[in-house]
């Protein structure tokens, strides 16, 4: 189940998510040849990602642009195409860039303190983002979000709340964290709980300076903007009736 676009794209350019796009993209093809090298990628991964049991400053920050694959980069960028706009539409640019390094940085801080002592590097976007996405969920609860299900040769695209991606999200992260021994690698569900935690709360007083309840009654849980129309576009595949 993937988000691939939300109804209400924001009206204002929202140049900080696309810096902090290219920024991402631009960084994982700096060392996209050290995927040749196993040992040297994980020597830059030791240096650079978060390793709990070795943690420096520097590396709460460095590991939120680092990826551990192509399809790592893709997902993530893909969340925060989609959910990133309208939030700094309504923080603000700096407001907005400020928020995503907290978020990350929060992110990074719940990982650590679910194991202290792990020795295994974490890397990647998605703790900030998660704090987006929690963001999101907080001031737009309602926004028609298309998500893209498939089922094995089942592909299909339908709106759905807000609420229900984000929520059902939040909820995989969390019991997904609780069954999974942080010791085993993979992927890092309390960094994503975390941050979408933390990106949550820090919205809190942008939600009550918009009115709070009152904002949500206002906009009907949507951003405020038009509800963007999309087209769709007839196959040219011809449809084959079964023969009775």
């Amino acid at each position: 189940m993937f988000p691939i676009r939300d109804h209400n794209p924001s009206l204002r350019t929202p140049y900080v998510t696309w810096v902090l796009l290219g920024i991402n993209v631009l960084v994982f093809i700096s060392y996209f040849a050290l995927f040749q090298d196993q040992r040297a990628l994980g020597n830059f991964f030791f240096t650079w990602g978060l390793v709990p049991a070795d943690a420096s400053p520097v590396t709460f920050i460095t590991s939120m642009f680092l990826h551990g694959g192509i399809m790592h980069l893709a997902g993530n960028m893909l969340f925060l195409w989609v959910f990133g706009d309208n939030m700094e539409d309504q923080m603000g640019h700096g407001g907005f860039l400020l928020f995503y390094l907290c978020s990350g940085l929060a992110a990074a801080a719940a990982q650590y303190l679910a194991d202290p002592s792990s020795t295994i590097p974490m890397v990647g976007a998605s703790g900030a983002i998660a704090g987006v996405m929690g963001g999101y969920l907080l001031m737009f609860p309602r926004a028609r979000v298309d998500i893209l299900i498939i089922l094995i040769i089942i592909f299909r695209i339908i709106p759905v709340p807000a609420w229900i991606v984000l929520g059902a999200w939040f909820g995989l992260q969390l019991v997904q964290g609780s069954m999974t021994p942080t010791d085993m690698g993979g992927v890092a569900y309390w960094a994503h709980a975390g941050g979408f935690a933390a990106g949550l709360l820090m919205t809190v007083p942008l939600w009550r300076r918009r009115g709070g309840p009152a904002f949500w009654r206002r906009t009907d849980g949507h951003p405020p903007h038009p509800e963007a129309r999309y087209r769709t576009v007839r196959t040219s595949i011809p449809r084959v009736r079964r023969r009775r």
